[in-house]
């Protein structure tokens, strides 16, 4: 008689870049994970809905909805899904938000296979460094500026009355994005 086999656990990848996943998905499965992908949050949602992962790693910020909107819903889902959020604009603002709705840990792009799954503690003896990726003035400010906006329905006058800032500055800040893909 054969010993039964055990099950991989399920992680959900959620990114809109292509390459990105697919190298990942690949690493990932090295590691003995059953992968699922999705490239936008509106994509995840029914996959988890119909099989609520066991591990999640969600991009922040990707076309259509973000990915804290997913965090939110996984969460809601099943509350111990351990969900980490990648991003290429860390602040803290967007970690502590990420922390509340339910991420159990918050990464900087970029973020290899083993500071993934060591950021799950999948892995109980781990040597992989999770290096943390300074973050640049230009993207926190670029983050923070959004942030305003979104507040204000993207009215430029009153996100430029809210940060004290002359309209024609900020409409020069918002016609100049930061140089890191996210």
């Amino acid at each position: 008689m054969t010993e039964p086999q055990e099950e991989s656990a399920s992680l959900l990848l959620v990114d809109d870049d292509i390459t990105f996943c697919s190298v990942l998905k690949h690493a990932l499965e090295k590691r003995g994970l059953c992968v699922s992908v999705a490239h936008s949050v509106e994509e995840a949602i029914p996959m988890a809905e119909a099989n609520p992962p066991e591990f999640a790693v969600v991009d922040l910020k990707m076309g259509g909805a973000p990915g804290l909107a997913l965090v939110n819903v996984l969460h809601r889902l099943d509350p111990n899904t351990l969900i980490v959020v990648l991003t290429g604009y860390a602040s803290i603002a967007t970690a502590v938000e990420a922390i509340k709705l339910g991420a159990t840990q918050y990464l900087a792009k970029p973020a290899n296979a083993d500071e993934i799954v060591a950021a799950f503690g999948h892995i109980a003896n781990s040597d992989t460094p999770i290096k943390a990726q300074p973050t640049q003035i230009e993207d926190l400010e670029w983050e923070h500026i959004q942030r305003v906006l979104h507040e204000h329905d993207d009215n430029i006058s009153a996100t430029a009355r809210a940060l004290k800032m002359h309209r024609r500055t900020l409409q020069r800040k918002l016609a100049k994005p930061p140089s890191r893909s996210g």
